[in-house]
């Protein structure tokens, strides 16, 4: 594409099969995972318990992510695309049986933490392949950002939905739901995407997968970018865990109101700022996404609490920052593998700040424990920022001048 605009992308063969079926995913996610934390809430009364049922598959990502991630690339996208949502249906009308133990319900949401680590690499990987082509400041960077303002639209009808289901029924008609959309973006994989071919030769292996981890890992300036992925977002994440039991009966507004919010960030970073601003925006946006939650130490009303929540959430675009500058200093034929740790990393992190908020909320309040997330997260921005621009010719993640070099470094 010479020009590029959300029109364009659409127009480019497989994009819009690949919207549709993540659309039907992230409803799903969405929808699945606010009844799950309702349900354990209801039976459990615990904080901890609520928020790990919420975000735990995260926390089997980090298995995915040493074990398995070299599938991203080794596999054919459309035929993985598809088990792992029908996988993903199944796993969720099996959460909707009656009277399943709550241990056993956390050994699904585990098994499917494992098997999202390999989609999301197959998903990105796709999306960048797609794409390929457009340029720097086209291409991946716009395509994710429609993505991710999709992913926001999806999470409010998905919170609004499933909140009202929750409040009039018992959380587990969201489920069932949820297992149908899931059904559903099977489907649309199979029906609306070509088989394409691994993007790399060789059999997905867990040896293949340290050694491109290790790749990854080598470069200090790509270091430096995971890190900045997925610390402070996933200590918000914390924040964001404890929303049921903070507000019980209003949980939902509260996620619709974060989701608002990253949609407002993802229109203004992927299509409103000029390329040549986003490099130096990185920062601060990871600065907002945290700072408003800091209020939450004075327990504030639910509308005060759902504007806060907003407006941290505009700080979530940092990601597409450091996505493109992600995608600019790997190989083409390891991004599947690349977006697919920064995927795994970012939710593993979530999965266990979600524990850590827990616990905390457990030992003192809800509220004190967002407080300390959000605490921990502006410490660990400052702390990256500053170790990046060490030595650094650009200056790191807050570049000094003009766009991210491509060398990996």
């Amino acid at each position: 594409m010479t020009s590029h605009t959300y029109r364009t992308l659409f127009r480019t063969p497989e994009f819009t099969p690949l919207f549709l079926t993540s659309s039907a995913h992230i409803a799903a996610q969405t929808v699945g995972g606010l009844a799950l934390g309702t349900l354990v809430f209801r039976v459990t009364d615990s904080p901890l318990l609520s928020a790990v049922s919420m975000f735990g598959p995260s926390l089997a990502q980090v298995l995915g992510a040493t074990l398995f991630l070299s599938a991203a690339d080794r596999l054919p996208p459309r035929a993985t695309m598809t088990g792992v949502a029908l996988a993903f249906a199944a796993a969720t009308a099996l959460l909707a049986v009656p009277g399943l133990p709550v241990r056993a319900m956390f050994a699904v949401v585990l098994a499917q933490g494992v098997i999202a680590s390999v989609g999301g690499g197959v998903r990105w990987g796709l999306l960048n392949e797609i794409l390929a082509g457009d340029g720097p400041d086209g291409g991946y960077l716009l395509g994710r950002s429609v993505f991710n303002m999709m992913s926001g639209i999806m999470q409010i009808a998905g919170y609004a939905t499933g909140g009202v289901l929750v409040a009039f029924l018992s959380p587990r008609p969201s489920l069932l739901l949820a297992a149908a959309l899931y059904a559903a973006a099977a489907a649309g994989a199979l029906g609306g995407l070509s088989a394409r071919p691994p993007r790399a030769s060789g059999r997905p292996s867990v040896s293949a997968t340290w050694r491109t981890n290790a790749v990854l890992w080598s470069s200090r300036p790509r270091r430096h970018v995971y890190l900045a992925l997925w610390v402070p977002n996933g200590l918000v994440v914390g924040c964001e865990s404890l929303y049921v039991s903070y507000a019980p009966h209003a949980a939902g507004t509260l996620f619709a109101c974060a989701a608002l919010g990253m949609l407002a960030g993802d229109v203004a970073v992927g299509r409103l700022l000029p390329p040549r601003l986003r490099p130096r925006l990185g920062v601060p946006l990871l600065v907002l996404l945290a700072l408003p939650y800091l209020a939450f130490a004075l327990r504030p009303p639910l509308p005060v609490a759902g504007a806060l929540v907003a407006v941290a959430s505009v700080g979530f675009g940092a990601s597409l920052v450091q996505q493109q500058r992600l995608m600019a200093l790997t190989p083409g034929e390891l991004a599947g593998h690349a977006l697919g740790l920064h995927s795994a990393g970012m939710l593993t992190m979530q999965g266990a700040a979600a524990a850590l908020a827990g616990t905390v909320a457990q030992l003192a309040s809800p509220a004190a424990a967002m407080t300390a997330m959000a605490a921990a997260s502006l410490a660990a921005t400052l702390a990256l920022t500053a170790a990046s621009r060490r030595g650094a010719r650009d200056g790191g993640l807050l570049p000094r001048r003009g766009p991210a070099r491509t060398a990996a470094g």
